[in-house]
């Protein structure tokens, strides 16, 4: 008869067990971030320097390695998140915003790309595409929410402000028409600042008698 573990060889082979799981997603990262869009369970596995069969053992099948990695990556975009100074201008708040989110946008690019590819067959994809575009229209409320508020077409306005900050416009302009990161920043920073001064800013009505 087997001799029961001690709770100490138990904590250890869990804490062996998440640290093969870690492994096998930053290997599994890593290969999106070098361009590798479709990398198979044994290139992950042989990045990660466990078998296959490790692999499976750890996430069931590529959908469960999925979930864990759109996982990573959320975690890495909380990590690349900011505060936008709520107090400060409009002009100010636009370049606070659009800093962080190319930066955020720079990060994801590579899973975004790999997951255009799989997202019609992966629930785990599905899910983590909508979770960051809710993460994109709940920061856009925070940082311009005067704004917003002052707007007489609210709905309008912000789904407009999501497109212009989304990543599939960032990808057109990247990917599609070859601008520099500082391109396509000032690109979007265009953006928001033709969208947002017509109701932050109102025109004054002219003095009575005036032209």
């Amino acid at each position: 008869m087997s001799p029961v573990p001690t709770r100490q060889q138990r904590d250890g082979r869990v804490e062996r067990g998440n640290r093969t799981r870690r492994a096998i997603v930053e290997a599994h990262v890593a290969l999106l971030r070098e361009g590798d869009l479709l990398p198979t369970a044994a290139r992950v596995a042989e990045r990660a320097g466990v078998s296959v069969r490790t692999l499976w053992g750890a996430f069931g099948d590529m959908e469960g390695l999925l979930r864990a990695t759109t996982g990573y990556w959320f975690e890495l975009d909380d990590a690349l998140r900011g505060d936008v100074d709520l107090g400060a201008g409009l002009d100010e708040r636009i370049e606070q915003f659009c800093a962080e989110r190319v930066r955020r946008l720079e990060n994801i690019s590579p899973a975004a790309r790999a997951a255009l590819l799989k997202e019609p067959f992966s629930e785990a994809l599905r899910t983590s595409r909508l979770g960051h575009v809710e993460r994109v229209v709940h920061d856009l409320e925070a940082a311009f929410a005067p704004e917003l508020d002052a707007a007489p077409a609210r709905p309008a306005l912000l789904d407009a402000l999501v497109v212009a900050t989304s990543w599939n416009a960032w990808s057109l302009l990247r990917d599609d028409l070859d601008r520099s990161v500082e391109e396509a920043r000032a690109a979007m920073v265009a953006s928001l600042r033709s969208l947002l001064p017509a109701v932050s800013s109102p025109v004054s009505p002219p003095p009575p008698g005036g032209r």
